[in-house]
């Protein structure tokens, strides 16, 4: 079952995570690990979305 959607109104705070199933990396090599930051900040941009901070661990230290 879905988590239900979110309050959303203006000048909220979110916190946002991304997590593979079972904790597997989602990030399978280094194109998908650029699309994703690209695909990200077109969205933040598109939104026009305030970013306070992003962390993503690379997908080598996911592997190691």
């Amino acid at each position: 079952m879905a988590r239900p959607l979110p309050l959303e109104f203006a000048g909220a705070l979110y916190h946002v995570t991304s997590r593979g199933n079972d904790r597997r990396p989602i990030y399978l090599d280094e194109a998908k690990f650029d699309g994703f930051l690209k695909v990200s900040g077109d969205v933040f941009e598109r939104h026009n979305w305030v970013t306070l901070s992003i962390f993503l661990m690379s997908y080598y230290a996911i592997l190691k």
